[in-house]
C-alpha cells in the first residue's frame, strides 16, 4: 500500500546492500562454515545491525555480517486478539521453518519473526528474489492477520446474534450472555488450534 511504500522500500534498500556475502571459514574451529551472525565467535567479521522502524509496533532489525544476514520483524499488533492471532501465524511458520528454507525457528527477542539468510542462499538462489520474498511476507502478514480477525468477529457476532434472539426474559439474558461469551472463547480457541495444525486437517468455518 502507499502507506508502507516508504517503509518497505527503506528495508528493500538495506537488504539488497546487507546480502553481499561471501563464503568464509571459521576462524576458530578448522574446517568448519558457520553463519558468523549466529556464533558471534569473530567480533571483527560482524556489522553494525540496523534497525528500520516505522513506528514503536513495527520495526526490521537487520543483523549482516560477512557470511549471513538476520533479518527479524516485529508485525504491527493494535490489540490483544491481534497479539493472539499474530503469535499463532508465526508459530504456525516456524514449526515449518524448512519449507520456507530462510526461516528461523525461534525469533530474536523483542521480535515476532526472524530469517536467517547465509551465502550457501545467495549462492544458489537468486538475491533479488530473496529480497522479493521479504517484502512480500512484509506486505501480506498484517493483511492475514487484519482478515482473521475479521473472520473471528464476524463468527462471534452470529453466534451472539442467534442466541439472543431467544432472550425472552432477564435471567434467559444473563444466561445467554454467559453462554456467547463462552462459546466465543471457543471459537477463538478452534481457531488458534486450526492454525497450530496442519491447514488440510481444518474443517470449514
Amino acid at each position: 500500500s502507499n502507506v508502507l511504500r516508504p517503509y518497505l522500500a527503506a528495508v528493500r534498500s538495506t537488504l539488497t546492500a546487507a546480502l553481499t556475502l561471501e563464503d568464509f571459514s571459521s576462524q576458530v574451529v578448522e574446517r568448519h562454515n558457520k553463519p558468523e551472525v549466529e556464533v558471534g565467535t569473530s567480533k571483527e567479521v560482524l556489522l553494525n545491525p540496523l534497525t528500520i522502524s516505522r513506528n514503536e509496533n513495527e520495526r526490521v532489525l537487520v543483523e549482516p555480517s560477512v557470511n549471513s544476514v538476520r533479518i527479524s520483524i516485529k508485525i504491527k499488533q493494535a490489540d490483544e486478539i491481534e497479539r493472539i492471532l499474530c503469535h499463532k501465524f508465526t508459530r504456525f511458520m516456524m514449526q515449518r521453518a524448512e519449507s520456507f528454507i530462510v526461516l528461523r525457528r525461534k525469533p530474536v527477542k523483542g521480535y515476532d519473526i526472524s530469517f536467517l539468510i547465509t551465502n550457501n542462499h545467495t549462492d544458489t538462489m537468486l538475491k533479488h528474489k530473496i529480497v522479493d520474498f521479504i517484502i512480500q511476507f512484509m506486505e501480506e502478514v498484517d493483511k492475514e492477520i487484519s482478515e482473521m480477525k475479521l473472520s473471528l468477529n464476524a463468527r462471534a457476532r452470529v453466534v451472539a446474534e442467534s442466541y439472543l434472539t431467544a432472550v425472552r426474559t432477564p435471567q434467559d439474558a444473563a444466561s445467554s450472555v454467559v453462554l456467547t461469551f463462552r462459546i466465543t472463547s471457543l471459537m477463538f480457541e478452534a481457531t488458534g488450534q486450526c492454525l497450530d495444525g496442519v491447514a488440510g486437517d481444518c474443517g470449514p468455518a
